[in-house]
């Protein structure tokens, strides 16, 4: 990226995601910086820009949408908020970088994908794991059959909450699935190449719809997987994911933030091994990618129409387990045009690149 521009962000919102995915990152990066936040809390917004030393607090995510030197906004809005404002930031002619889950169900993840086709330019969901060697590695390792067919994937993932976490919150899109669930419903499909199916699915429910834990099963290409998530105020924090074959296994630990330590174990014909993958954290290489596409056109690993993959398979999960899809009031069935291009988009493929 030598003598180009560095990419000017604008931010929506004080979440506590910020500084790891955006601020540190971007300050070992020549080619980024963070030069603008709104918040809906005036107050707020001051004191997290002196903390982050961003220079510029300005009076609403419109303003920030209007500053003509603003190339790209990160937004790590509530999920009920993902679709309205990375469309409208499209819309205004910036880039945008999204927090996972991409939106609250299929149709508005959709919807987002098609402006951003529209328009150019770049949607990517901060399914930030994805970038870093780790994953390259895993799924390096099963594509070359390094533990042969595959039978069986298995991933985990729990963080502790409390009910006055946003996501025990139904209007704001919360929910253990949305929150912890999608990685492993990602990692299935990344890993494996292929769109899983749900068949069956059972959740603990606290406020009213909304899973503090969720247990999903599915099938893809003659194999079975299982993922499990919780948020429960007394679950074990942890991550963890694994792959079956014929002919052996693989079994890695923290795979969501490998950079905070990690440890991969392969038991396969030619015997067993333990990797660790060196590396700097997931959010650095997500932030070097995103610039990349932008600045040199080079594709993105989760843009927004793989966003719309895993928000079916969220949908899905939810409906298998008696519960409504987020956003969608009521849990009413899906209907009309945006819907039907959901179902209809050439991202239903069944095997992925």
């Amino acid at each position: 990226m030598v003598n180009q521009p560095p990419v000017r962000f604008g931010v929506f919102g004080t979440a506590r995601i910020v500084p790891k995915a955006l601020i540190q990152p971007a300050e070992q990066l020549d080619c980024v910086e963070v030069v603008a936040i709104a918040s809906r809390d005036p107050a707020r917004a001051r004191e997290f820009a002196t903390a982050n030393r961003i220079t510029r607090v300005l009076p609403s995510y419109e303003d920030v949408l209007a500053a003509p030197d603003i190339e790209a906004i990160y937004i790590p809005l509530p999920n009920s908020l993902h679709g309205e404002w990375s469309i409208r930031a499209l819309r205004a002619g910036k880039h945008v970088l999204c927090e996972k889950p991409i939106a609250s169900n299929a149709v508005e993840a959709q919807q987002m994908a098609e402006v951003a086709e529209e328009t150019g330019l770049i949607l990517a969901e901060a399914f930030h794991y994805r970038y870093h060697p780790l994953a390259a590695r895993v799924r390096g390792l099963l594509q070359e059959g390094r533990i042969g067919r595959i039978r069986r994937f298995e991933g985990h993932f729990a963080a502790p909450g409390t009910p006055t976490d946003i996501r025990f919150d139904w209007e704001l899109s919360g929910g253990a699935t949305m929150d912890l669930g999608c990685y492993p419903l990602n990692m299935i499909s990344y890993f494996s190449g292929h769109i899983p199916v749900v068949r069956h699915a059972e959740a603990e429910v606290g406020p009213p719809k909304i899973d503090i834990s969720m247990q999903a099963d599915l099938e893809f290409d003659g194999a079975t997987a299982r993922i499990t998530c919780s948020m429960a105020p007394d679950t074990r924090a942890g991550a963890w994911f694994r792959a079956i074959g014929e002919s052996g296994e693989v079994f890695v630990t923290n795979p969501v933030a490998p950079h905070r330590g990690h440890s991969m174990a392969i038991r396969s014909s030619i015997g067993e091994q333990r990797e660790i993958i060196q590396g700097r954290t997931t959010y650095l290489y997500q932030l070097q990618a995103f610039v990349a596409a932008i600045r040199n056109n080079q594709p993105i690993a989760t843009p927004g129409s793989e966003g719309v993959i895993n928000m079916r398979l969220i949908d899905d999960v939810y409906r298998a387990a008696g519960l409504p899809c987020r956003g969608l009031p009521g849990g009413m069935a899906i209907i009309g045009s945006a819907a039907e291009a959901a179902l209809k988009s050439p991202v239903s493929r069944n095997n992925l690149s």
